[in-house]
């Protein structure tokens, strides 16, 4: 591939970062103004959850494979593109919902048109960088997903204090024009559009957005799981396999798992997540328990954990390029499991005790997070990389998924244990986070055994 102007590489990753930082950017932002849109519209803490939050999470979950297929048959600009227009048309509706099932739809809306930019970012990081490049653009990529996840609780929050919860909605109509017209002056020429050859594998897509549905609404927090969807999902997933491997043209490319380097990116992916989310709920929710902590007290606490994977992720980026990606991913994920298991040696005497070993954990974080996302979507074909995206984007949702199912049944042997009395509820919470941070050490220890299967050098572009 021949290398592309530097003004345009910069103007392209500049695009699709800020793009992509919309999606997890909506859904924290949210959460800090629930109580005044209960007061708004009259409805319950548990009802918006379900409504606003729950939602978003399980569309965002459903549709990332469906965008990445689309950007596969329509091109992935025009589906950037598509996508964008339809994020700001529910910003939109958001703005001026009338009743809250009007807000509902626009957040669902929001959420679809997310999952269409995110692997159309991906993918054309993917196809329009050269290969020397691209472990710094997926490294300023994952840094700014993580930083928009982290500021979305600070900044929706103060903007509710100022303006209302209203206003929350307004940033994306803001970023969402600058996005567009990096992305639009980063091109070198007009693409002509792509002509769709394929039928779109809408079966398919049902099989797999009911399985993932269910799995996403059977998971509780706190022990409730619905054994009835959890029973379902395993069940519309071997369906779903067995009928993709006989479609003419899959929203999901089975053959994609032979090729190693992708798959062993994607499972250090959602292995990364299964432990950064699960801890993001798990250490707020003990601090209070054990230290009587404030939400904005352990909200500060959690910023020793994102703001290392932010610095760290650029760097990383580059070292991939240098050093190729396995290095890297190695270093990264061993450093993470240094600071997961500091965090579990380190007594909850403070809110400041375990500090260092977010610290740590982050920064491991951010070091391996970009070379495995560089190397998993350069192992593949330019022409799967739509496919390839969403694969890897709906493992990362997964393993956040799978993490918050460990700490639910953790959380209700927790209560079942101090409702017969075995420990006071200080002591429960403390041998519940020991038990989390257990389970925690051991997903990166796989992860450290999935960056092995990452190339050791960089590949030439075929």
């Amino acid at each position: 591939m021949a290398e592309a102007p530097q003004g345009l590489s910069l103007r392209l990753v500049a695009a699709m970062a800020l793009a992509s930082a919309l999606a997890p950017l909506n859904s924290t932002m949210l959460s800090v103004a629930l109580r005044p849109i209960g007061a708004a519209f009259g409805a319950s803490d548990s009802t918006l959850t379900r409504a606003l939050v729950t939602s978003y999470l399980v569309t965002s979950i459903v549709m990332q494979a469906p965008g990445g297929k689309l950007g596969d048959l329509l091109g992935h600009r025009r589906a950037l593109a598509f996508g964008q227009m339809a994020f700001a048309l529910g910003a939109v509706l958001a703005l001026f919902s009338p009743t809250l099932t009007w807000l509902v739809v626009a957040r669902v809306a929001m959420a679809a048109a997310g999952a269409m930019i995110v692997p159309s970012a991906m993918a054309l990081l993917r196809t329009e960088l050269p290969l020397a490049l691209r472990g710094r653009a997926f490294g300023i990529f994952g840094a700014s997903m993580a930083l928009s996840a982290a500021l979305g609780p600070p900044v929706g929050g103060q903007i509710t204090v100022w303006f209302g919860f209203r206003a929350v909605f307004v940033v994306n109509l803001v970023v969402l024009p600058i996005s567009a017209w990096l992305a639009r002056t980063s091109s070198k020429s007009a693409a002509a559009p792509a002509k769709v050859t394929a039928r779109y594998d809408y079966l398919g897509t049902l099989l797999l957005g009911s399985g993932l549905a269910c799995l996403a609404l059977g998971v509780g927090r706190g022990g409730a799981i619905d054994l009835r969807l959890a029973l379902a999902c395993p069940v519309l997933l071997a369906i779903f396999v067995w009928v993709e491997g006989r479609a003419a043209s899959p929203i999901v490319d089975l053959g994609l798992l032979r090729v190693l380097p992708f798959v062993t990116s994607g499972l250090l992916i959602a292995l990364h997540n299964l432990a950064m989310y699960a801890l993001l709920f798990e250490l707020p929710n003990v601090c209070g328990m054990v230290l009587g902590s404030g939400a904005s007290g352990a909200g500060r606490l959690l910023v020793s954990l994102m703001a290392p994977m932010v610095v760290f992720s650029p760097i990383a980026g580059r070292l991939t390029d240098s050093h190729g990606a396995r290095r890297v991913a190695l270093v990264g994920t061993t450093v993470a499991l240094v600071g997961m298991v500091v965090l579990l040696l380190t007594p909850l005497r403070s809110l400041l005790s375990p500090v260092p070993g977010l610290v740590i954990l982050g920064a491991g974080l951010g070091l391996s997070s970009s070379p495995a996302q560089s190397a998993g979507m350069s192992a593949i074909p330019a022409s799967k990389s739509g496919v390839a995206a969403g694969m890897m984007a709906t493992l990362r949702y997964l393993g956040g998924v799978i993490g918050t199912l460990i700490l639910g049944v953790l959380f209700g042997v927790s209560r079942v244990s101090s409702a017969i009395g075995a420990a006071d509820d200080a002591s429960a919470a403390v041998s519940l986070h020991r038990r989390a941070l257990t389970i925690f050490c051991v997903a990166l220890a796989l992860a450290v055994a999935c960056a092995v299967g990452l190339p050791s050098l960089r590949r030439a572009e075929s």
